[in-house]
């Protein structure tokens, strides 16, 4: 055969490495992509310090306002017994994330980005709309949340709230015109915020230790009993995000790292440690939530408490503490504060990765803005304010429903040798992963056979 003559076996539409050479390669956030300086030498506490923020901004999702919505219902109904679910997830979430990071940095694209240099035209529309719907799910929690928590601090009427959480986009812009690392610093501090607000209602609430303990054990209940398995994968959905993979891989390339072996090296051991950490401040809030619940509301019979605002009013009762409530309500504001923006970047990294379509962040978020608040004033009209906590699960479950979308693209990228090279992961690391993403699917499958026959 001729030297020059292609190798039939070869696909003449991929390089070396199997990236479609068709796919755009613009870089992923490109206005802020390699933006933050990065020590080459000194304390590898500098080094370390250069890289806390991105895991802090992914950890947002993870204690969004669907989240309370999930924990408020799980403790309240079950008491403690779904702190192990939350463990579970947040584990998941640990091993995911880093994979996403990892992801980014050897590749230097996004996991949208990735996908669509690897994917035929019509997978990636599928996958496109799969992760929008995703974020229209995300951002349907966060602008229930942002206006349940002006409506309890403010007596702001819900549907005010919820246009006034549209025009967050602003916020979004300001910072961004300040700066990545500014923007990073505003969201730990609202976290800083959150933290604070749930330590108090912990040390208030006193639970029994031994009681929480026990709660982090599986209970073959959460498959059995088909209510709490709704619950539990409403629980999983609001704590392992699609779209918060898509957003770390994305937002880990705005450090300066060299972008050789030994850089990328450095990189993914710094980006992993600083999303490890941010990710158990995740475990935090969210147990707290449901402690905070189980030990305010089932143990007093007040199982049947979902509703956010029907919450708010019983907390300083039950307690004994009459700033609970209001402790409460700022924390979910700022958790709604939060969700908004980094849901903004995560919808514009999407719409960038999948279609190379760009439109200002403005017009992104003000689209999907849009559409999130038409079934919030539809169901506030018909409901009134009790039936934004069935939305708020409902919409944690769908969120759930389009993770294995982007669980099993992201798996394979990281664990291709072509792609990924000597940072693919080990056999040993990519078995976990596939189990991670088995779970998902199976207890998805389990969901809809319990909606659709149950």
């Amino acid at each position: 055969m001729d030297a020059r003559s292609p190798d039939p076996s070869q696909d003449l539409t991929e390089d070396a490495a199997g990236w479609r050479v068709d796919a755009p390669t613009t870089k992923s956030l490109a206005e802020v992509n390699a933006s933050v300086t990065v020590p080459a030498a000194g304390a590898w506490w500098r080094r370390l310090l250069a890289f806390v923020g991105p895991g802090y901004m992914v950890s947002v999702g993870y204690m969004d306002p669907g989240n309370w919505a999930t924990d408020l219902a799980g403790g309240s109904r079950f008491g403690y017994t779904l702190l192990s679910v939350i463990l579970l997830s947040n584990l998941m979430a640990i091993l995911l994330q880093s994979l996403a990071a990892r992801l980014g940095i050897v590749t230097d694209r996004d996991l949208a980005q990735a996908c669509r240099a690897t994917y035929s035209p019509a997978v990636n529309v599928m996958l496109w709309l799969a992760c929008e719907a995703a974020i229209i799910a995300c951002d349907l929690a966060e602008v229930i949340g942002t206006a349940i928590a002006l409506k309890l601090l403010f007596g702001i009427p819900l549907v005010g709230g919820a246009l006034i959480a549209a025009l967050d986009v602003f916020l979004l812009l300001v910072l961004m015109n300040r700066g990545f690392r500014f923007l990073e610093a505003f969201v730990m501090a609202l976290l800083a915020v959150i933290a604070v607000c749930f330590a108090v209602q912990i040390v208030a609430a006193a639970p029994p230790v031994a009681d929480v303990l026990r709660g982090f054990m599986p209970k073959s209940a959460i498959i059995t009993n088909p209510e709490m398995l709704y619950i539990a994968i409403g629980i999983i959905g609001a704590t392992v995000m699609p779209h918060n993979l898509y957003l770390h891989s994305s937002i880990v390339q705005t450090r300066a790292y060299a972008r050789n072996d030994e850089g990328r090296r450095e990189a993914i051991k710094w980006a992993t440690t600083d999303s490890t950490v941010a990710l158990m401040l995740a475990l935090f809030v969210n147990a707290a939530i449901l402690v905070v619940a189980a030990a305010t509301f089932h143990t007093s019979g007040h199982s049947d408490v979902a509703e956010i605002s029907q919450a708010f009013e019983l907390l300083s009762p039950l307690l004994g503490l009459g700033i609970a409530s209001t402790l409460f309500a700022v924390a979910l504001l700022a958790s709604g504060l939060n969700s908004t923006v980094t849901a903004t970047l995560a919808g514009q990294i999407v719409m960038e990765g999948f279609l190379d379509l760009r439109l200002p962040s403005w017009a992104r978020r003000l689209l999907t803005r849009g559409i999130a608040i038409v079934p919030v004033i539809v169901v506030t009209a018909i409901y009134g304010e009790r039936g934004t906590a069935d939305l708020l699960v409902f919409s944690q479950v769908v969120l759930s429903m389009q993770l294995p979308f982007a669980v099993i693209p992201l798996v394979r990228f990281v664990s291709d040798r072509r792609k990924m090279g000597q940072f693919a992961i080990p056999m040993s690391v990519a078995a976990v992963a596939w189990i991670v993403a088995g779970v998902i699917v199976v207890l998805n499958l389990k969901l809809l056979a319990d909606m659709l026959f149950g």
